[in-house]
């Protein structure tokens, strides 16, 4: 997907006809009509990352409530999930599986504080569960006709209901008489596209990715952290407008990179920084960030019995990866990065000891360990178990 994606909004009214809520929608730019994408994670990533970051929910739809569409991978991934829990509805699909893993992740998001939505929803024995767990019901009007809708068994619990695709004012008095709450369609507003947000995203990803290493430490430098973020302006920029957006209404104005790092905290700060990475134009993964990251640790943990400097060993096991995670040859990523002379040579010809430390744990990760002691493979296991434990910890407590 390119770099100059934007949003899209399409509001939605209550039976009084108020324009109460939106739904979020992503475009690959300002002319499509719709939505076209590969990686639903990515392009969830990059629709939150125009609507809260980059422009910010105040200024973008004011106190109305926004709704966006999230595949099942994303539900159970607390980092990836932004602030103002009052003011986002999440919509699941119902293409979803419906399991107890589904509804145990719609009860958590809930105790969270978010509103869930069931998006294009068909009651039968299967799906009649989420009805407990669930705020609003979407009801597909070109899949089932107001004259061939059966509310009774909505009616009975909590949810409210929602009518998408209502394409003329008949229809909308008719389905305010059967009892919705909320409409969306054609004949109230057509999807519009945020001119705003169509442009060509450039960040210095060296920067993001020396900044989320910076983050996982226990106790990351400020100051170094500020160095690195001199380095990405539009993080930077990103990092103001959010600081001084509509949640913090009532304090001082943030006016410098430290005072955003004090507001916002270190885990903020990686739950931005996390998904500025996943809307990139780059392969760039949840699943890719946490091979990287328990491989760093993994380099951590054997630079202990090399009498390796721990620090550079992580360093170069989150480098050793850097370039499918962002999508550049790592010849030209690691002329932007002030490192040795000696980790360079570990990190593009696998020499000296640190080539060796990553030899081996690549090793592993493959699977050829035939030539090695029971011993090392049984302590490369231990280790792996705990820097897996660790990455997850981190990437989940990044929100």
């Amino acid at each position: 997907m390119s770099s100059d994606y934007c949003i899209a909004l399409q509001p939605i009214c209550n039976a009084k006809m108020q324009h109460v809520a939106d739904e979020l929608l992503y475009r690959s730019n300002h002319l499509a009509r719709s939505s076209h994408f590969v990686d639903p994670m990515q392009a969830t990533a990059r629709a939150l990352n125009a609507a809260v970051y980059e422009i910010g929910l105040d200024k973008l739809i004011g106190q109305r409530s926004l709704f966006f569409n999230a595949p099942r991978e994303w539900l159970s991934q607390k980092e990836l999930l932004p602030e103002h829990q009052d003011r986002l509805i999440i919509e699941v699909q119902n293409s979803m599986r419906v399991d107890s893993g589904l509804v145990q992740e719609l009860k958590a998001l809930k105790e969270q504080g978010y509103a869930v939505a069931l998006d294009y929803f068909e009651l039968n024995d299967a799906t009649r569960p989420l009805l407990e767990v669930v705020d609003i019901v979407k009801i597909d009007l070109l899949t089932l006709p107001p004259e061939k809708l059966q509310l009774d068994a909505f009616h009975d619990s909590k949810v409210k209901l929602l009518a998408e695709r209502v394409e003329d004012l008949a229809t909308f008095n008719k389905c305010r008489e059967l009892g919705f709450h909320f409409f969306q369609g054609f004949f109230f507003a057509k999807p519009q596209a945020i001119r705003e947000t169509s442009k060509n995203r450039g960040s210095n990803r060296t920067a993001q990715v020396r900044i989320l290493a910076e983050l996982q430490k226990e106790e990351p430098d400020y100051e170094h952290l500020e160095e690195l973020l001199a380095q990405d302006p539009q993080l930077c920029v990103l990092l103001l407008k959010y600081t001084n957006s509509a949640m913090n209404r009532g304090r001082e104005e943030i006016t410098s990179i430290s005072q955003a790092l004090k507001r916002l905290g270190m885990e903020r700060m990686r739950s931005i920084v996390t998904t500025l990475m996943l809307a990139s134009n780059s392969p760039c993964s949840r699943l890719m960030m946490l091979l990287t990251l328990t491989k760093a640790a993994m380099c951590q943990q054997l630079a202990k019995g090399m009498k390796l400097d721990e620090r550079s060993a992580f360093m170069v096991g989150l480098l050793s990866k850097v370039d499918v995670l962002m999508g550049e040859k790592l010849a030209v990523l690691l002329q932007q990065l002030p490192l040795e002379k000696h980790l360079v040579a570990a990190l593009l010809r696998r020499e000296g000891p640190y080539g060796k430390m990553l030899r081996l744990v690549e090793a592993f990760e493959r699977g050829s360990l035939a030539s090695k002691s029971p011993k090392l493979t049984q302590r490369l296991n231990a280790i792996y178990m705990e820097c897996r434990g660790w990455s997850t910890e981190i990437l989940d407590q990044a929100s």
